[in-house]
């Protein structure tokens, strides 16, 4: 009996031993995955198959092909035109001309830096978090890195944005010069809410608050005008 399970046994241990022969004799007839073409491999495949079939390098966009894509778009030229808008009558105040100084604080991509360009405002400067050049510069609104009085007109369209309204305000106050303007503008809001904001200014005077559409939106405008700083 022990005789008849050993001659079992080994005629399994054969068929196994066939089997893995066949295995490794096909894999050694597979073509290797090598940089030497072959038909086997289609042209659409969608994964390279071997480190030799990484597709070409992506093309490198250049920050002004980058910008010249964006600015030619609809929504971009859209609210960059409300922005024209929007400070065109500031030159009706007296508060906007060709040669003020005009601060623009947490503007995003730049829209409003770009609107009073095209109204004629040569010195512009725009800030925000991330710069987006040359429309915007990287700097913290909590932290203007801009000496007192040295501008003529500041303006923000996100103070709900900041983390401390207090001395986001302060900043822009500091910066701008005795006679000159701090311009807010916030979400639509009424008498209430505005005596908030306009309590945030320490050396400032309330000129009016008005509602205005901007880039499509019912927003408050509040203007500021600046005094003296006493000695």
């Amino acid at each position: 009996m022990e005789r008849h399970i050993q001659i079992f046994l080994n005629k399994i241990s054969y068929v196994f031993i066939a089997l893995a022969s066949v295995t490794l004799l096909f894999l050694f007839l597979q073509i290797p995955d090598t940089c030497v073409p072959h038909s086997s491999v289609k042209a659409h495949l969608r994964f390279p198959r071997s480190s030799c079939d990484y597709p070409s390098p992506r093309e490198i966009v250049t920050i002004e092909k980058k910008n010249k894509r964006l600015w030619s778009t609809r929504s971009w030229q859209n609210k960059v035109s409300s922005f024209v808008q929007f400070f065109q009558p500031f030159r009706d105040l007296g508060l906007l001309h060709n040669h003020s100084k005009v601060l623009c604080v947490s503007v995003g991509a730049g829209h409003e830096v770009m609107g009073l360009t095209q109204l004629g405002v040569v010195d512009v400067t725009g800030t925000e978090l991330v710069d987006s050049p040359p429309l915007v510069s990287r700097a913290d609104p909590h932290n203007l890195p801009f000496f007192d009085n040295v501008f003529d007109l500041a303006f923000s369209a996100h103070l709900a944005e900041a983390l401390f309204p207090s001395r986001f305000i302060s900043e822009m106050e500091r910066t701008v010069r005795p006679g000159g303007a701090s311009v807010i503008v916030v979400d639509e809001c009424g008498d209430e809410e505005t005596r908030s904001i306009v309590g945030l200014f320490k050396n400032s005077i309330f000129v009016n608050a008005i509602n205005v559409t901007l880039t499509g939106m019912r927003m408050t405008r509040i203007m500021m005008r600046t005094q003296n700083v006493p000695s």
